[in-house]
């Protein structure tokens, strides 16, 4: 038997017996570089940076490219650190699940520090402002997802807790954002030093946003006038702050008891899974797929590691902004979230399962070859139609990976104008006909279908968590199946809204389709996946 925090230097036997590729530096070591000089933060303790980003810093540190490991802040769940990073010297065994059922297996020990990053959590929130502090600080990098940057409500309106934030004292900020602004303001003061806010989230743009959130705080506090107008110009300074785009991709899947039970019939030890008082699923071991990209725009003010090494691609904005709008925006992410809301109106809990019905295989290539496919640009780095044939045919069939269609589902409302709204764009730019779309407006109607909590069997069902369904899921509680509704009635406080779909799609005229399909869907038991086969037929 093995366990992660058995001495992997002094005893490797107890690992290569068990097929587990070691580490190829002394932890102990790495963890003194980090004090002496930090180089690496990363927001967001969760299994894609464990499976993704921490290999990368590992496969680094193997090659003596890197000496100093990664700090990790957790924003959200002080659980993934009490229960996770800390009883396991902040140690994780990366399980890569390959399609021919094999297991490839490595001891992961990349991460110097784990803390949470909370004002209520007083240790955390002054160590990592000295660790800011520090000249050597190179990059960060961010995996918190879609709403971890959000400042504004369903309205667009800034929030509560984001007024409070530019309002008040810097160190009181409570939002992500206000909080790592409070950062930069620590290493600004401290002497201006360069440094790279890399976001890796998996939506377009995304360093954009992450400048947006960080400025819309700023330019607050200095409204308020709790910062200078210098701490603005050093944030927007280029050649001092920069906010590089990325494209990330790695099907990271929660978890799963199979990879556990596995784990454990063949010696591994730390095979329990957390599941934590705010909902988090994560184990000492994290199962990911083999395919994987990161695509990053290579501006480092402060230097940086040679990420290239690890097999990042490093490049221009344009081309990053190509690869993650063909990626995010069109050949993966919009046919995982058609699959995550029919998935889970039809009873599926697992991906590869939805691929075995040719009815929702049909959609999604409807979706990707003949709507999304039209209107990308090739990145040139990665081949759009070679992408979205091995995600069809490899990546989504892959039945040694546990992924569900309810994870996929997680934060629809704020993944929907960014996997669909930039489609939508390209085909008002070009001045095509939205009437021509099927795909598209059948998985809108099938998201507010899915707002209403009843399965295509007429049995209830409990949606993945996401921000917006109390403001949702009222507009659509009083249907029931069966009933004959005026569909544009009911549906335009959603159709309408352009902070979850991009556009008005009352305006644009996408509306009238996803009404008509919605009132179809709704006809009674089977009539979901009745709709979606009777729409591809009829195209």
């Amino acid at each position: 038997m093995v366990k992660l925090t058995d001495d992997y230097l002094t005893d490797p036997t107890k690992f290569t017996a068990e097929n587990i590729e070691l580490p190829k530096f002394s932890q102990v070591e790495m963890i003194a570089e980090t004090k002496k000089a930090p180089i690496w933060v990363h927001f967001g303790g969760g299994n894609l940076f464990r499976c993704f980003h921490a290999k990368i810093a590992q496969d680094l540190l193997n090659e003596g490219a890197l000496k100093s490991g990664v700090v990790v802040a957790e924003t959200y769940d002080d659980g993934v650190i009490d229960q996770i990073y800390y009883p396991f010297q902040n140690r994780m065994l990366q399980v890569v699940m390959k399609q021919d059922g094999s297991y490839e297996k490595t001891l992961i020990a990349s991460v110097a520090d784990s803390l949470y990053y909370s004002r209520q959590n007083p240790v955390g929130w002054q160590q990592l402002r000295e660790i800011f502090e520090q000249p050597s600080l190179q990059m960060v990098t961010m995996s918190i997802t879609e709403k971890g940057y959000q400042l504004t409500d369903i309205h667009g309106e800034l929030s509560a807790a984001a007024k409070a934030d530019i309002a008040g004292d810097p160190e009181q900020a409570s939002t992500n954002m206000g909080a790592i602004a409070r950062l930069l303001l620590a290493r600004y003061n401290a002497g201006a030093y360069p440094i790279a806010m890399v976001s890796t989230d998996n939506f377009s743009e995304n360093g954009q946003r992450f400048q947006d959130g960080i400025l819309t705080i700023a330019r607050g506090w200095l409204d308020h006038q709790l910062v200078t107008a210098e701490f603005l110009d050093y944030l927007q300074d280029a050649t001092r702050v920069s906010f590089p785009w990325s494209m990330i991709d790695r099907i990271t899947p929660n978890p799963a008891e199979n990879v556990a039970e596995q784990l454990a019939a063949t010696g591994f030890e730390d095979t329990t899974i957390v599941h934590t008082e705010k909902h988090t699923n994560i184990a000492p071991f994290g199962n990911t797929e083999e395919t994987h990209y990161l695509v990053i725009e290579d501006a480092f003010p402060n230097g940086r590691p040679p990420l290239e090494k690890a097999g990042v691609i490093l490049t221009d904005r344009e081309t990053v902004n190509d690869a993650d709008q063909m990626k995010v925006t069109a050949c993966l992410n919009p046919l995982h979230t058609a699959l995550a809301i029919f998935g889970s109106l039809l009873g599926y809990d697992s991906i590869a399962a939805e691929m075995e019905n040719p009815i929702l295989v049909a959609l999604i290539k409807q979706l990707g070859y003949q709507e999304d496919l039209p209107v990308v640009k090739d990145p040139k780095i990665i081949d759009p139609k070679a992408f979205i044939d091995q995600l069809i045919e490899q990546r989504l069939p892959n039945k040694n990976i546990p992924d569900t269609p309810q994870r996929i589902a997680s934060d629809t409302s704020q993944k929907i104008p960014v996997r669909y709204g930039v489609t939508l764009r390209h085909y008002l730019d070009e001045g095509r006909d939205l009437k021509q779309l099927i795909a598209m407006p059948l998985i809108f109607a099938g998201w507010c279908r899915y707002l209403m909590a009843i399965d295509d069997q007429g049995e209830k069902f409990e949606p993945s968590r996401d921000p917006l369904l109390s403001e949702l899921q009222p507009v659509v509680a009083n249907i029931r199946l069966g009933d004959q509704i005026e569909a544009h009635e009911v549906l335009q406080p959603i159709l309408s809204n352009k902070e979850i779909f991009g556009y008005d799609l009352c305006k644009i005229g996408l509306a009238e389709q996803v009404e008509t399909y919605f009132q179809e869907m709704i006809a009674g038991p089977g009539a979901v996946i009745k709709t979606i086969q009777n729409a591809l037929e009829d195209k």
